[in-house]
Parts: structure tokens; sequence; C-alpha cells
């Protein structure tokens, strides 16, 4: 096993122990869970109209479905979906003519996300297990490609970046949540237990941008951006038995935090595959 995929089995694990009931935190900036979906742009009226256990298993860090004019009979693809919100969200606007597939690597999740698309009664949502490096979809077969707080997980954004690419039609569109940060100390980047805390894999956000457009993706554009004060940075790092294994000395995580104010992010980043 090389060191990418010791990456992704830890990440894996500590979101398949997010679902279990002990925790009370999870991963995008440790916030209580179910307060994270209602803090990360969803609308109440979104939200009303869920299964519950998909807003409580919410792990995201903004509403990547907010800003998209998704139609009816298109493809969505959701990238590390997770319980499923976004599927939820997205299959709505497809309507029964369109599709919705979600790739997550972590079983316990696919599992969750199948309980609460049958619980919403959907029929054109699609669950597949892989990893978002290598997607198992189709060549130019989606009209939009979505993620929620999940590419900043990966060792290998760069491969991330070309599959989006590559299962994008001509013409589709990316739109995606996530975290960036700038200039990570060693210490915060090499932490493995801060990377499934959202925080560790971070890349700036010029190296996002970068990416996506080193991939062939054009248009590229922040439609949004949340810089995160020492607060709310210190939260990334969690107190004592938090969901994804982050568990930082308090002095430690209040020194780190000060340190990152203001160069910490969520943005919602939008771009297309060119026709």
């Amino acid at each position: 096993m090389n060191e990418s995929d010791g990456s992704r089995k830890k990440i894996s694990a500590d979101y398949a122990n997010a679902l279990k009931s002990f925790p009370k935190y999870c991963c995008a900036g440790q916030v209580p869970k179910g307060v994270a979906a209602g803090s990360a742009g969803y609308h109440s009226s979104e939200l009303a109209s869920l299964p519950p256990d998909a807003v409580v298993n919410s792990f995201g860090c903004g509403n990547p479905v907010a800003f998209s004019a998704v139609e009816p009979g298109q493809v969505v693809l959701d990238l590390g979906s997770g319980a499923g919100i976004d599927l939820l969200l997205a299959a709505a606007k497809v309507g029964s003519t369109g599709r919705v597939i979600g790739v997550d690597m972590t079983e316990e999740m696919l599992d969750k996300a199948r309980e609460n698309v049958a619980s919403a009664g959907l029929t054109n949502v699609e669950l597949r297990r892989g990893i978002i490096e290598q997607l198992p979809v189709e060549s130019g077969s989606v009209d939009w490609v979505i993620s929620n707080c999940a590419i900043n997980l990966s060792p290998e954004k760069h491969r991330v970046f070309a599959e989006i690419a590559r299962v994008l039609r001509p013409g589709g569109t990316m739109l995606v949540s996530d975290i960036t940060a700038e200039d990570l100390p060693e210490a915060i980047s090499s932490n493995r237990n801060l990377r499934s805390a959202c925080i560790a894999g971070a890349i700036s956000e010029q190296a996002y941008i970068d990416g996506l457009r080193q991939a062939g993706l054009a248009e590229i554009e922040v439609l949004e951006r949340l810089v995160y004060d020492a607060s709310q940075i210190e939260m990334f790092f969690g107190p004592s038995g938090t969901c994804c294994g982050a568990s930082i000395n308090p002095a430690q995580a209040r020194q780190w935090a000060a340190q990152l104010a203001g160069r910490v992010a969520s943005i919602k980043v939008r771009a297309r595959k060119r026709t």
C-alpha cells in the first residue's frame, strides 16, 4: 500500500466512525452534528424536505447545488457523496427524466446514502463505490460535477481534477464547495489526523484554480469565499473524541489557529469543460 492509498484508507475509516452514535462533532470545522448543514448555506426549506438522517450526517462546508442551474433531464455526479444530502437536492432538480450518481469510497457512507435515498422515495439516484481519483463513471457522460468538502481530502488532487474534466460532457459544469488554505505549516500539513478534519490536505486557492486549469477546464470562477478567523479555525483541530480523528492539545490548537487566522477559507468554485 502506497502513501496515498494509506491516506485514503485512514480517511475512509474516520468517516465510517463519524456515522456512529458516539461522536458529537463532524469534520468540516468540527461543528456539532446536525448544525453543519444549517451553517453551510442550505436553506431551511431545502432541509425540511429531506430525510432527517441525511441532514444530521452532513459533513460538508457549503451547498454546491445552491448556485447551480441544474435542469430536468440532466445527469449530476457528486464526488464524495457521503450520506447523500446533495444527491437528494440534485435529484429533485433533475426530476424523473434525469439521473444523479454518487461516488464514495466508504461503504458505510454508501449504505447510509442508500437508506436516505430509499426514505425519500427516489428512483433516479445511483450510488457507486470508488475513489474520486479514479471515478467509476463513463467519459463525457455527465452534465454537472458537484462536490462538498471532499476534494481537499484527496492526496492526489491533480488526478481528481483530471477525472472531473474526463467525465464532463463538452460544455458541462463543475460546481464545488471546498476548503482552501494558504501556507500551511509542515507540522499541520503532515499530520495524518488533521487530514480527515479537512485542513491538513487543503491547498491554496490559487493552486486549486491552477489545478483545474491544467486539467483542461475553463471559465474558472470563485463564486463565494468565507475566510475563517482564529476561533473558527481552532474548531478544525477539535476536542478529544471528535469524529474524524483530530485530537490536538488545546494550547497547540490555539497557537495554530492564531497563526492561520485569515488563511483558511471555504470557497465555492465553478468551472466548465470546453465545447
